[in-house]
């Protein structure tokens, strides 16, 4: 789904003031879905990531549509900052110096494929891609092929992250499918 510069900054306002509240307050108010623009009450998935300094503070979210995406991005803002496992939990120290980065998800879309080669040549740098085995799962948003545009090398680090052997990809128990988001900070909206 591609939001409007309106709904951006809304989805950044949201993510912003629950961190920030939850380091004031010790905890936040969820956003009141009646004073936000409707395609921010429907049902959407997105991940919310903290950067500081280009480097990697936090980043959660959800790969499947199960609240109104304000509350996702409220929801997902929060853990990113406290419960990334990861990470220490965010100081309020921190917060000045750390970058909000929210992800729109749209609904994630089967990959299938015969062999390694096959796979290697379907996937592009605008895929989310996401690795489910009996054994493990993991997801890696578009905005890992930025540090790693290498396919073999991006698809052996996604199954490490699931804690699976790079091998993984021809064992038949494998499901992949993809994703794709709408991006932005504040830099790309200001």
């Amino acid at each position: 789904m591609k939001l409007t510069n309106d709904e951006k900054r809304a989805l950044l306002d949201i993510a912003e003031s629950a961190i920030a509240e939850a380091l004031s307050r010790g905890r936040a108010t969820p956003p009141r879905l009646e004073e936000l623009p409707p395609r921010l009450r429907e049902p959407g998935a997105s991940f919310v990531t903290l950067t500081q300094g280009g480097r990697l503070r936090g980043c959660i979210g959800s790969l499947a549509a199960h609240r109104p995406l304000a509350e996702d991005v409220h929801y997902n803002a929060l853990a990113a900052a406290f419960r990334d496992p990861r990470f220490p939990p965010l100081a309020p120290s921190e917060w000045p110096g750390t970058d909000v980065e929210v992800s729109v998800l749209s609904p994630p879309e089967p990959l299938p494929y015969e062999d390694l080669g096959d796979l290697i040549r379907k996937l592009k740098p605008t895929m989310g891609l996401v690795l489910e085995h009996p054994r493990g799962r993991a997801t890696y948003l578009p905005q890992v092929w930025e540090q790693m545009p290498d396919p073999e090398l991006f698809l052996a680090s996604l199954a490490q992250k699931a804690g699976l052997p790079p091998a993984v990809y021809t064992d038949p128990a494998t499901r992949l499918s993809y994703y794709t988001v709408d991006k932005f900070t504040r830099a790309d909206i200001s």
